[in-house]
């Protein structure tokens, strides 16, 4: 068997109003049972709507090939505004052929900017002022004829708008047009509108909002409005059955007024009085008929630029979760406040029958202070409140249109009976971000690690709303390119992030300065700029895609731009490789900053000149993947001066890093900055570090992404579980201990005793200390790529387990090539470790403490192995015959010093081993008194005989001293006799 599932282009399987001229088109091989399946061919076929395929704008024929993800459309030009369905069938190496896969489908949009008809239109300043603060309403009638084939809408607007056509909202589309670099880009949207026209009689309206466009954005009151008037552009054209075609556009025909919503704002909320509300306003007969006291105005004509629309590239903004709130409850101070149970970005949509002229005012809120009271100190100047003013009469439902809030907990007032209690059932929490498809999954046997995985994605879906923002509450919600960078990874191993981070590194390219240089925040209101790790975003996001997704094209299209920012940094001060002026945000919010900084203790010539190293090496890798071999060149030149530079500057001459701070350890040894030979003790040191904190970090922005990569990479796998584990401050599970539902910004946002952090500053929903989840995917459950081959076509799974703390851990991927899995399972000393490969991929597997001989897979051994054993052939014996006879499906297998290294094709394979020393704690004369008093065993043994170094005030002084250091101090009083019987105890743990 052979079929052909998920067939996609450009990552969706329905395409509406698509922007390229050429799509790529991708797909999901299903080999059912069989194992090793492989393509050997492909075939792709394209028709127009309304036609078979035996009339194909495109057949491929027969192509011999592998290839499965991101094939370019190579027939005649695509026409604009044509739908089209296309299909897929392959042929696998065994000579099978799938059928035909489910058709998809392809429209594409309005095509280039001069073929525009529609102008650009805003209110008659004259009647209604430009600077008025409520949202527009703009609106035409029109007739059509019977037979509508198909009506589409192309709309766009310099602020955020919604479209109505007869009444009905034209898409569930949240925050339209969304928010791009306005000067140079400016998405436009296709709307599918067939089934909401009539013959006769219909009408079109259009709701206008500031949105980002000329809203207040920016830090402390600084309001940065990127043009004085809102203005909307729309086109529909509706197609008939004979072929004709009517083209409704605005125009200097349309009308105007003011609507009920009075004020929105993107930091501030939205105020909406329902007696203004137009009856009918976007219907056929909502004129100044049918709405009493209602002034309808004429618009003007303005003269802007079409050069900028582009089509729709984001997943697009919407509701994608409700959740009901959990718990009403009046608070100390007399608020009655709404628990919906979850930090959550989105709005509130609720009930009510109201006398005329109620007003209702709703404040959001993340957390709670000590005392149980709403606290909205951390929202600075942020309003967050939604205020609604009730029509009277009927149930009226409302939620807001062009805002959203960041919030668990919302104040209400003025809700008719809720000094009764508020109705639960009145209420309901809308989620909103970017509708990205879920890929990841991840689950352990720590239930505290689980909700962690869980705040990550809360974490993400709250700060992927259309740009990745820094936090979705207070005055900020911005594309912070340094928090990008360094959670891009976990990213897109949980959600499908291509069209997102595609639309973003587009704005990214079009707002680098024109010596190379990046902003700080992308789109740029901000103005600062050219911060190590901040600006290599540049570099890092797009070959990061590329990595999990084989785009080569965004790789190619961001390419210029990668080099320009490392040609950047090489031009800068007096050293060409080292990068030691400018400012820089360094390890920012790292624990071992000075007092009343935010940046940590690693110097920022140190953090910079490790990502000038890191990025020069990743655009030579960018150059090699798309044929550049001169680039290749030249950039592996600057990549090994700028670590030769690197490592005379912030190294001694016996190997050690020059600066005493975990995050530069964990830096030199992700980026490869230190020599091979030193490699092992740099490792040693950090691991040191670590441990003589109490297993604590130390690290900031810079540093925590890598840190516990750096460690199990380094052969101390156990350290970095630990830190993991952390529950006490500052660690992951900390926060998970205090309630929290998502990331926060800071490791004690909430202090032990319930005060928080600050205000200015504490976010309780901030990703970036969520890239831990990359780790878990890779070293704990063991997924992860081979960087030669991206998209995962070669896959490695290497689980690292939990050390003692954990007994079994999962992940899977959603990869373009299909769903990828690797899991395990220790009980006693037997482990299992399961896994999943998708057809025409392949991948390497290393079972960590396993051998060939020792090995079962689907619950038998290697073929002929049990006969061999059941007649006394010795271990030689064994091994020989493991190597000639394999399990279907895997192609080779080799003993190695970390285990057992397999080659294998697609299938679901069941390891099954015993190895109980894999868990074995090792203790040795060199081990600290800290790390003995992180396992409750080893705590047991050394109060047995030494009790003074468990309970007494030595401990206090003995923690970050090893065994031999302890026996070598006669202040401690620990004898050689106690020593050696503490060795020899902690030895056969």
């Amino acid at each position: 068997m052979l079929n052909i599932i998920a067939v996609n282009c450009e990552y969706q399987s329905g395409l509406l109003g698509a922007g390229t001229a050429l799509p790529r088109f991708s797909w999901v091989l299903d080999g059912g049972e069989r194992r090793g399946i492989v393509q050997a061919a492909y075939r792709i076929q394209l028709a127009a709507d309304g036609t078979d395929f035996e009339q194909s704008v495109w057949d491929s024929g027969r192509v011999d090939s592998e290839q499965s993800i991101q094939l370019a459309y190579a027939g005649p030009p695509l026409a604009p505004r044509s739908g089209y369905r296309f299909r897929v069938k392959a042929w696998d190496t065994d000579g099978i052929e799938s059928p035909w896969s489910e058709e998809g489908l392809l429209e594409l949009g309005l095509g280039d900017s001069h073929v525009w008809q529609a102008k650009w239109i805003t209110p008659d300043a004259g009647a209604i002022a430009p600077d008025a603060e409520p949202a527009y309403l703009l609106r035409r009638t029109f007739e059509a004829a019977e037979a509508i084939s198909s009506a589409r809408v192309y709309a766009s607007a310099l602020g955020v708008y919604e479209v109505y056509v007869n009444g009905e909202k034209a898409s569930d589309d949240l925050l339209a047009p969304g928010w791009t670099s306005y000067p140079s880009r400016l998405q436009y949207q296709t709307y599918d509108v067939t089934a909401a026209l009539q013959k006769g009689g219909n009408a079109i309206g259009i709701l206008l909002g500031d949105g980002w466009y000329k809203g207040g954005l920016g830090f402390e009151g600084k309001n940065f409005n990127y043009g004085e008037r809102r203005a909307a552009l729309l086109e529909l054209h509706i197609r008939y059955a004979d072929g004709s075609e009517t083209v409704v556009a605005t125009d200097d025909s349309w009308q105007s007024t003011l609507g009920a919503i009075q004020y929105s704002n993107i930091y501030h909320g939205e105020t909406y009085d329902a007696r203004l509300e137009p009856v009918g306003w976007s219907e056929a007969g909502g004129g100044e008929s049918a709405t009493e006291g209602v002034g309808w105005h004429p618009v003007e004509l303005l003269d802007l630029p079409y050069d900028r629309l582009v089509a729709q590239e984001n997943w697009p903004t919407k509701v994608t979760e409700v959740l009901k709130p959990v718990a009403a409850f009046v608070t100390p101070a007399g608020d009655h406040v709404l628990d919906m149970g979850q930090n959550m970005v989105g709005r509130i949509r609720f009930t009510v029958q109201a006398e005329t002229g109620t007003k209702i005012v709703l404040r959001h809120a993340e957390v709670l202070d000590k005392d149980g009271n709403i606290y909205f100190g951390n929202l600075r100047p942020a309003r967050q409140t939604v205020s609604y003013t009730a029509r009277g009469g009927e149930t009226e439902s409302y939620a807001p249109h062009f805002t959203f809030m960041g919030f668990r907990y919302v104040r209400v007032e003025g809700y008719p009976g809720q000094e009764n209690g508020l109705p639960l059932d009145a209420f309901v929490g809308e989620v909103m971000h970017s509708a990205m498809p879920s890929t990841g999954e991840f689950e352990c046997s720590d239930e505290r690690v689980n909700k962690l995985q869980q705040n990550i994605r809360w974490g993400q879906r709250g700060n992927f709303l259309d740009v990745p923002t820094d936090c979705p509450q207070r005055d900020e919600r911005l594309g912070w390119t340094g928090d990008a960078q360094v959670f891009i990874s976990t990213a897109l191993f949980n959600f499908q992030g291509g069209p997102f981070f595609t639309k973003w590194l587009r704005d990214l390219k079009a707002e680098q300065h024109a010596d190379g240089g990046v902003p700080f925040v992308i789109p740029d209101i901000v103005g600062g700029a050219n911060s190590a790790a901040w600006g290599d975003a540049a570099v890092i996001c797009p070959w990061t895609v590329y990595q999990y997704y084989g785009d080569k094209q965004l790789l190619e299209e961001q390419y210029e731009s990668m080099k320009r920012w490392v040609d950047y940094i090489r031009s800068q001060g007096d050293q060409e490789f080292l990068w030691n002026s400018g400012f820089h945000f360094g390890d920012w919010l790292g624990l071992d900053a000075k007092e009343d900084s935010y940046i940590g203790a690693t110097p920022t010539a140190f953090v910079a000149t490790a990502y000038y190293a890191y990025s020069s090496r990743i655009v030579r890798d960018a150059a090699r993947a798309l044929g550049r071999e001169e680039d290749a060149k030249r950039y592996d030149e600057l990549y090994q001066r700028v670590v030769e530079a690197f490592r005379d500057e912030f190294t001694t001459k016996t190997g050690r890093i020059a600066s005493p701070t975990q995050t530069a350890h964990v830096l030199a040894l992700v980026f490869d900055l230190v020599d091979e030979s030193v490699k092992g003790r740099v490792a040693e040191d950090l691991n040191n570090l670590i441990i003589e904190n109490d297993y604590h970090l130390t690290t900031g922005f810079v540093g925590t992404p890598y840190l516990c990569f750096a460690l199990s990479s380094s052969g101390y796998h156990t350290t970095a579980v630990r830190l993991l584990m952390q529950e006490s401050y500052p660690g992951w599970l900390y926060s998970v201990s205090k309630g929290a539902t998502t990331i926060w910004e800071h490791w004690d946002s909430i202090k032990p005793d319930g005060s928080f952090w600050s205000d200015d500053m504490n976010s309780f929903n901030h990703y970036s200390y969520g890239a831990i989840g990359d780790w878990m995917y890779r070293k704990v459950a063991g997924l992860d790529m081979d960087p030669a081959a991206p998209a995962y076509k070669r896959i490695r799974i290497e689980p690292l387990f939990g050390s003692t703390l954990l007994t079994h851990a999962r992940a899977a991927f959603n990869s373009m090539y299909g769903t990828i899995e690797s899991g395990w399972k220790v009980e006693g000393g037997r482990i299992t470790v399961n896994v999943v490969v998708p057809a025409n991929t392949t991948a390497e597997i290393v079972l960590r403490g396993a051998t060939r001989s020792g090995t079962t897979e689907a619950g038998s051994a290697w073929t002929g192995l049990t006969e061999l054993a059941d007649k006394g052939a010795s271990a030689a014996e064994l091994e020989s015959a493991a190597a000639l006879e394999l399990p279907s499906g895997i192609f080779a297998a080799e003993d190695t010093e970390n285990g057992l290294q397999l080659h294998v094709g697609s299938g679901s394979y069941s390891f099954v081993y015993e190895n109980s020393s894999l868990f074995q704690e090792r203790y040795s004369i060199k081990t600290k008194l800290s790390e003995l008093l992180m396992d409750e065993r080893a705590t047991e043994i050394v109060g047995r005989h030494a009790p003074m170094l468990v309970n007494g005030a030595p401990m206090n002084i003995a923690k970050g001293f090893s065994l031999k250091q302890i026996g070598e101090n006669a202040m401690l009083r620990v004898s050689p006799e106690a020593l050696d019987q503490i060795l020899q105890e902690l030895a056969a743990l």
